[in-house]
């Protein structure tokens, strides 16, 4: 698809582009802001967005990303790497397992060798959406969403993996467990999980 780039509002500019496009363009667009290229308080990255907000020339903006060439893809060794410790014993690991085709051990060892990344940020405060989950793996959500996910469950839906950072309803497939905290007011940045960061599952015992 082509990109489209619109105004949204008095100061924020949103770029409508491919989905598959999004990182190299929010790479590309944090890159030229902090070089001093444009004034944008925020850029958030969507499944297939880019918001730039409280942009200084949002016309000037405009012009730009219509005009310019397309960025290259981005190196998937940039961007920091966490790894997540996890316990595999989640409720729907043997049905995720079943839906793969193989049993549950090497189920954990596909999804332990898969480097993922955050994509983006939503649903809740520190909750990333991963991408790297290769088309074959893809699995629906539940039919019947849960009224209570524990926090750090470790999930599956469609093409994303994503850790819950607090409880919460929801309808994606667990797999598994984590104590690593994925969301904390106090930390710099708030959120384990930013857009752009690589991450890892490693299988552990308790």
């Amino acid at each position: 698809m082509k990109r489209r780039v619109v105004r949204v509002g008095p100061s924020a500019v949103l770029l409508d582009v491919a989905p598959e496009r999004v990182p190299a363009w929010y790479a590309w667009l944090l890159a030229r802001r902090d070089a001093g290229e444009f004034a944008a308080l925020d850029v958030v990255p969507a499944a297939r967005t880019v918001l730039l907000d409280r942009v200084d020339e949002p016309e000037r903006l405009v012009r730009l990303l219509r005009g310019c060439p397309p960025p290259p893809d981005v190196d998937e060794h940039t961007g920091g790497l966490v790894t997540v410790p996890t316990v595999y014993d989640g409720e729907d690991l043997d049905d995720v397992a079943e839906r793969w085709g193989m049993s549950r051990e090497a189920a954990v060892r596909r999804h332990t060798g898969i480097e993922f990344r955050a994509a983006f940020c939503g649903f809740a405060p520190g909750f990333a959406y991963l991408t790297g989950l290769p088309a074959e793996l893809h699995v629906p959500r539940r039919d019947e969403p849960r009224t209570r996910v524990p926090a750090g469950s470790v999930a599956l839906a469609g093409e994303y993996a994503a850790v819950y950072p607090a409880a919460s309803p929801g309808g994606w497939r667990l797999i598994g467990r984590t104590s690593l905290t994925l969301f904390d007011l106090d930390g710099t940045p708030p959120a384990t999980l930013t857009p752009g960061t690589r991450v890892r599952f490693a299988a552990v015992s308790s």
